[in-house]
């Protein structure tokens, strides 16, 4: 395979086997309960959709109606709340950093807090104990995102097991995929009882978009290679990079609507096949990882979002901080192109999103407008060559000013 012909993916998502698509894979929701240590999971069509379920869920235990999320998230997150009824309030980041801010937390939690969403960015843990004395001191429900974090620990327990309600991700790029899946669980019997009567009550079966799901699992197995996502995402993106559609080229060109419907027994089956491989592939992850991050953090200037003590997160990519926006940019003229897995996270701060600003009007988080400023991704994928990597270090040293 010649480099032109090689693509690394920007994050590092487990592979389909053939093997995954033969009948009898087994149950997905019992694979998913041991691997995660919960009595029981309930499997949704998305993260995202898992997240509508659980706020209209609490929706319905409470007449609040605020529910408050990250500044530096994903903008579905937003238009979940939205989709829900319910206002979305921003709260922003620590300095330097994607997590909540104790002291904005604290401003922004009051009677009308419903929950608090505690997001595990990238496999790297967040502080749910140090949200969760705030969040419940205001009277609100803590529901914790590790959409990017399925594995990941925090004092030997599965991050998502702290608050009320916890969501995985089963999308592309998340770890473990069948194009489009979530996870949902919860602390309390009584609390995922409301969940399978909210989801049994609000989420229909949907042939069309089962089907349309399937088709693209399919394609994920043809393409997912290093040699097919150039067809699959390399082209797509440069394309996109070439016309300054930032936005869309990291996909945050995000429908107003969340889909929500069933997710098929086939599907399942795939995944639950796939799944007996996943920790194996995080261990060779996170063996990678401990060797790149070294490099990574001696770069003069640059901040690598790390495990904090008690935690041992999982790695599908490196977040890190640039000294200067120009910096950033520098590195992301050069590398972003590449077919390297560099890249952006998210665009912009939650309320600086276009399709968002009216939900957020005067919104003030000059913390997650920095972050995003400054941050760039880079890939964990064991695709990413070593001579690559070199290759990204040594731009990363020479960018700063």
């Amino acid at each position: 395979m010649t480099d032109l012909m090689r693509e690394a993916p920007p994050t590092a998502g487990l592979p389909l086997s053939w093997r995954d698509f033969m009948p009898g894979g087994g149950a997905l929701k019992p694979g998913l309960a041991t691997f995660l240590d919960q009595p029981e999971v309930q499997i949704e069509s998305s993260g995202t959709a898992a997240l509508v379920v659980a706020l209209t869920t609490l929706k319905r235990m409470s007449d609040r109606r605020s529910v408050v999320i990250p500044a530096y998230t994903c903008p579905l997150v937003a238009l979940a709340v939205a989709q829900c009824g319910l206002k979305p309030v921003v709260c922003d980041s620590r300095r330097n950093h994607f997590d909540l801010c104790p002291e904005s937390l604290a401003a922004v939690c009051g009677d009308d807090t419903l929950a608090v969403l505690v997001t595990h960015l990238g496999g790297r843990v967040a502080n749910v104990e140090g949200a969760a004395v705030i969040a419940r001191r205001a009277g609100a429900y803590v529901v914790e995102d590790a959409a990017q974090s399925l594995g990941a620990l925090w004092q030997g327990r599965p991050v998502g097991s702290f608050g009320d309600i916890g969501f995985y991700s089963l999308g592309v790029g998340k770890g473990l995929t069948i194009f489009g899946g979530g996870v949902l669980v919860a602390r309390s019997e009584d609390m995922r009882r409301r969940l399978r009567a909210t989801g049994e009550e609000i989420v229909p079966s949907r042939i069309g978009w089962e089907m349309r799901r399937w088709l693209e699992l399919a394609g994920y197995f043809l393409l997912y290679r290093p040699a097919g996502l150039g067809l699959a995402f390399g082209m797509p993106l440069r394309r996109r990079l070439r016309k300054g559609q930032l936005i869309e080229a990291v996909g945050d060109d995000c429908s107003a609507e969340i889909p929500l419907h069933r997710v098929g027994a086939w599907r399942k089956s795939i995944g639950a096949r796939a799944l007996k491989r996943l920790p194996t592939f995080l261990g060779k992850t996170a063996a990678q990882a401990l060797q790149r991050k070294v490099r990574l953090a001696a770069v003069p200037g640059v901040v690598l979002m790390d495990d904090v003590a008690g935690s041992a997160g999982t790695w599908p990519f490196f977040l890190l901080l640039m000294p200067t926006r120009q910096a950033r940019d520098r590195v992301l003229e050069e590398l972003w192109p590449a077919g390297l897995g560099v890249g952006r996270l998210f665009i912009h701060a939650i309320p600086d999103y276009s399709y968002l600003s009216s939900l957020f009007p005067g919104a003030d988080v000059p913390n997650a407008r920095d972050f995003a400023s400054r941050a760039l991704s880079i890939t964990n994928s064991p695709w990413l060559r070593d001579e690559d990597f070199i290759r990204i270090c040594s731009v990363l040293e020479q960018a700063p000013d």
